[in-house]
C-alpha cells in the first residue's frame, strides 16, 4: 500500500474515480469552513494506492491543541469498497510512513478504523461511534412516515395534530445573521450541559459549504424560534449535524415534527439518506441516552460505521499525553468526590 499527497483537483478526481457519495466533511470545501476555526488548518489530500490502483482518499486538516499537532480526517478514509482489516492495517502503516517522511511534526492522525487494529489507539479526545440511524428518504411523505418505527409514527401525528408550530427552510435568513439562532443554541447548552461553539463558527459553516451542502430548517411559534436543525448536504446524503431547541412543554413535540419536515423538504430536494449522527453501542455506551429517540425514526435504519481512532506517529509524546490526561481524570474524579 502507498499514500500519494494529492492536488486538490487531483483529489476531486480521485473521489469521482471511487465512485461512493464521499462525506461532507470529505470534500474540499470542508477545509475551507475548518480553516476559520482558530487552531485549525488545511494540511492536504491523499490518495491510497495497492499496487498502482486507488483504492481510497482522504482529506486532513491539521488540528493545533495544548502544545502539540496532529492530523484529523472525520469519516475517512474514503474506500471505494468496504476494507478488511488487512487492507487498514496497510493503509494506516502507509499513512504513518508517509507522515513521518512528510511533516515530523505532527503526533498522531484521527480517522475512522472500523477495526481494531495493533496500530490504532482508543482516541485521546471525543466520544466516537460505531453505529448511527439512517432514515430512507425515497418515496414521498407518506413513504418516509410509514418506514418509522410505531412509536415514530404515533409521535409524529401527534405532533401534526396539535404542534402549532410553522417550520420552513430558514438557510438565506440565518446565513445573514445567526444571532437568533444562538440564542436557541445557548438555552440548548445550558439545559443539557455543553458548551456551544462561537457564534460565528456556525454562522461560517452555513456561509462557506452554501445552499448545496448545508441547509437550516427551524420551527417558530409566534415568530420566535424555538428549534432549529442545522443539516450538511452530500449527494444525496443528509446529516443532521446540529440541533437546538427551547426547554417547554411543546418542545417533544416540535422537535419530532421538525425532523419530518427536514426528511421530507431533503427528499424533494433530492436526498436519499439522512443521517442522524451516530447512536450508543457497546463500543460507546455513554450515548446510548440518544437510542430510543434516534431510533424511532427508522425502523430498519441502525447502520455499523467505522468509529474514530487515533494511529500515534510519535509513540513517546502520544503515550505521555494519554498518561495526563488520566491524571486530569483521576484528579477530576476526586473533586467531584470531595464535592
Amino acid at each position: 500500500m502507498q499514500v500519494k499527497k494529492l492536488a486538490r483537483e487531483e483529489y476531486e478526481a480521485a473521489l469521482a474515480a471511487l465512485g461512493v457519495n464521499a462525506p461532507v466533511e470529505q470534500l474540499p470545501v470542508w477545509q475551507e469552513f475548518e480553516s476559520t476555526i482558530p487552531g485549525r488548518s488545511p494540511w492536504g489530500f491523499v490518495s491510497f494506492e495497492d499496487q498502482g490502483s486507488l483504492v481510497a482518499a482522504a482529506s486532513f486538516v491539521q488540528y493545533e491543541t495544548h502544545g502539540y499537532r496532529y492530523l484529523r480526517a472525520h469519516h475517512a478514509p474514503v474506500w471505494g469498497h468496504e476494507p478488511s482489516a488487512a487492507e487498514e492495517q496497510a493503509a494506516m502503516d502507509a499513512l504513518a510512513s508517509f507522515v513521518r517522511a512528510e511533516d515530523k511534526r505532527q503526533v498522531f492522525a484521527r480517522l475512522a478504523v472500523k477495526h481494531e487494529l495493533p496500530v490504532t489507539r482508543p482516541c485521546l479526545s471525543t466520544l466516537p461511534y460505531d453505529m448511527t440511524v439512517v432514515i430512507d428518504l425515497t418515496g414521498g411523505d407518506d413513504d418516509i412516515l410509514a418506514r418509522m418505527k410505531p412509536r415514530g409514527r404515533r409521535d409524529v401525528r401527534k405532533a401534526l395534530r396539535e404542534c402549532q408550530v410553522s417550520f420552513a427552510d430558514e438557510t438565506e435568513l440565518a446565513t445573514s445573521s445567526f444571532d437568533e439562532y444562538y440564542e436557541v443554541m445557548i438555552e440548548t447548552a445550558a439545559r443539557d450541559g455543553f458548551t456551544p461553539a462561537p457564534c460565528e463558527e456556525y454562522r461560517n459553516m452555513l456561509r462557506i459549504l452554501g445552499p448545496e451542502h448545508c441547509r437550516l430548517f427551524a420551527g417558530r411559534l409566534d415568530g420566535q424560534v424555538i428549534t432549529w436543525t442545522l443539516t450538511t448536504i452530500s449527494g444525496a446524503r443528509a446529516t443532521r449535524y446540529y440541533g437546538a431547541s427551547r426547554s417547554g412543554s411543546a418542545r417533544a413535540l416540535a422537535t419530532d415534527r421538525l425532523i419530518y419536515f427536514e426528511c421530507c423538504e431533503l427528499s424533494r430536494m433530492g436526498c436519499t439518506e439522512y443521517d442522524q449522527m451516530g447512536i450508543g453501542s457497546d463500543f460507546q455506551p455513554a450515548t446510548k441516552s440518544l437510542n430510543t429517540f434516534k431510533t424511532k425514526f427508522a425502523k430498519d435504519g441502525e447502520r455499523c460505521i467505522a468509529p474514530d481512532r487515533d494511529v500515534p506517529f510519535k509513540r513517546g509524546i502520544y503515550s505521555a499525553l494519554h498518561k495526563v490526561k488520566d491524571v486530569r481524570g483521576a484528579l477530576r474524579a476526586m473533586k467531584n468526590k470531595e464535592d
